[in-house]
């Protein structure tokens, strides 16, 4: 096994066809949205890494307080010599608490949408634990990918950290549950974070900061479109929209059109009108109870859970009872 391995592409990034098509489907559809997915290009992830460190957003402070507090419990959900998954691995610095607590780990599977992540984190990670094997996987990790043949044989166990369960719609985060089932196999365990319900007011500072770097985040996908897919929009034209939805219990962040305007995507003219806006993600919130039910409907089995004092997040282990 080279822990030397570079990153194992299942998906080119920028001429993904899959891309182009999601964004027409998108922009054509009524109301408009687009897949949070493809917010995670190389500005995209470095924008979303400036958003941790906001004041107002909690999640990322708060589960990486859960993980360190508790690191040396969760660690025993990781078999010896095992293969330890993340799906979406983004920077892996939550990651790097549990390897630093469960030297019984053999192999780092990290599994992003973005290559130039991956290969200047899997780099980083090769030096600082020089005894594991890290072996990038540069995938759409909610589509079927191919783990690295060094790690077939190994127990396997998935940590899906940052309450990215909650940008799915709950029947799509149902279907991923089971699609990590299959990766990981019956008797897997997954270390997995949740984002809790609570107020409001909270919720929505976290998604609408006061430096504007959501608003950016957000505004970057438009970006990302015009590059990629030689659009034109005009990113001054749209502005960031986040609020907290309390019957759906979850947040929703829009790009509001300024003015009635057209752009070309694709070959297509795309109207908008004075206050349309393209739906660009949503973040369920659980509670501990509720997101139990739905791990136990998609074949996973809670076992331990740990929160914050102020319960605004839990870090949960599962075991995966699929059939």
């Amino acid at each position: 096994m080279s822990v030397h391995a570079r990153v194992l592409r299942h998906e080119p990034d920028s001429a993904d066809p899959s891309f182009a098509r999601d964004v027409l489907a998108g922009l054509t559809a009524r109301p408009k949205r687009l897949p949070p997915k493809y917010f995670y290009d190389e500005a995209g992830s470095k924008l979303f890494e400036e958003i941790t460190e906001l004041p107002e957003y909690y999640p990322t402070r708060t589960e990486l307080a859960i993980l360190r507090d508790n690191a040396a419990d969760i660690s025993r959900f990781l078999p010896d010599r095992s293969a330890l998954i993340e799906f979406g691995s983004g920077s892996s610095r939550k990651a790097r608490i549990l390897l630093a607590a469960a030297p019984q780990v053999a192999a780092y599977v990290p599994v992003d949408i973005s290559p130039e992540m991956l290969e200047g984190e899997a780099a980083q990670l090769r030096n600082d634990h020089p005894k594991l094997a890290v072996l990038p996987v540069a995938a759409d990790f909610t589509k079927p990918f191919a783990l690295p043949a060094a790690v077939a044989a190994m127990p396997r166990a998935g940590f899906f950290p940052g309450s990215t369960i909650g940008n799915f719609e709950p029947h799509e985060a149902s279907a991923f549950m089971r699609h990590a089932g299959r990766i990981l196999g019956d008797g897997a365990h997954l270390i997995i974070g949740i984002d809790l319900v609570k107020d409001a007011n909270v919720l929505n500072a976290a998604y609408d900061d006061a430096a504007g770097v959501t608003a950016k985040f957000n505004r970057n996908l438009l970006a990302r479109i015009n590059r990629e897919l030689g659009a034109d929009f005009d990113l001054t034209g749209f502005c960031h929209q986040a609020f907290y939805n309390v019957e759906r219990r979850r947040i929703e962040m829009h790009l509001a059109s300024r003015k009635r305007q057209k752009v070309r995507v694709l070959g297509r003219t795309i109207d908008f009108r004075v206050g349309e806006t393209i739906h660009t993600e949503n973040s369920y919130k659980y509670t501990v109870e509720s997101f139990a039910a739905l791990a136990r409907g998609s074949g996973w089995t809670p076992l331990a859970s740990w929160t914050d004092a102020n319960r605004y997040f839990s870090v949960q282990a599962l075991v995966c009872t699929a059939d």
